[in-house]
C-alpha cells in the first residue's frame, strides 16, 4: 500500500496529508490530529473535553480508518480518490444546533472590485444574498 497525498477539508480548514488507500482510507494518528484536532488516546478519539471510543477504527500500526472515524464521530465523509480530496463534514448534532439557532454561518467573499465583505459585518441589517451556479 503506497502513501498518496490528499487534501483533507474539515470544517473551515484544509490540510495536506498522506493516506493509504486499500478499500478504505487510512491516515496516521498524528495526521488526523494535525488536520482535525482529534487525537488518539487510550480512551478513544478525543478533542477538548469529548472522547469517543475508537473500537476497531485504529489499526495495530496506529493508523486511523477515516470511514470508521467519521461514523463514530457522527460526521459525513466524502472521498474523491481521483481528485485526491477528502471532505469531513460537521457532526449532525453540530449542524442541528446551528440550524436551530437560525444564525447563518459567517463567511467572507470579495466583491467585483476585490474588497472583501464578511456576513458578520452586516449583523442587525437586512441584506440580500444573490447566488448563481452554472450547473
Amino acid at each position: 500500500m503506497a502513501l498518496k497525498q490528499f487534501t483533507l477539508l474539515d470544517a473551515e480548514t484544509a490540510s495536506d496529508l498522506e493516506a493509504t488507500v486499500n478499500g478504505t482510507v487510512a491516515v496516521s494518528s498524528a495526521a488526523l490530529e494535525s488536520a482535525t484536532g482529534w487525537s488518539v488516546k487510550p480512551e478513544g478519539f478525543c478533542k477538548d473535553d469529548a472522547c469517543v471510543p475508537a473500537g476497531e477504527a485504529v489499526g495495530d500500526d496506529g493508523t486511523v480508518d477515516l470511514s470508521a472515524f467519521a461514523r463514530l464521530t457522527g460526521r459525513p465523509l466524502i472521498i474523491d480518490e481521483a481528485e485526491k480530496v477528502i471532505s469531513l463534514g460537521a457532526a449532525s448534532q453540530t449542524r442541528a444546533t446551528d440550524l436551530g439557532s437560525l444564525d447563518a454561518p459567517d463567511f467572507t467573499l470579495p466583491d467585483l472590485d476585490g474588497k472583501t465583505h464578511s456576513l458578520s459585518d452586516y449583523r442587525g441589517k437586512k441584506i440580500l444574498l444573490a447566488v448563481y451556479a452554472s450547473w
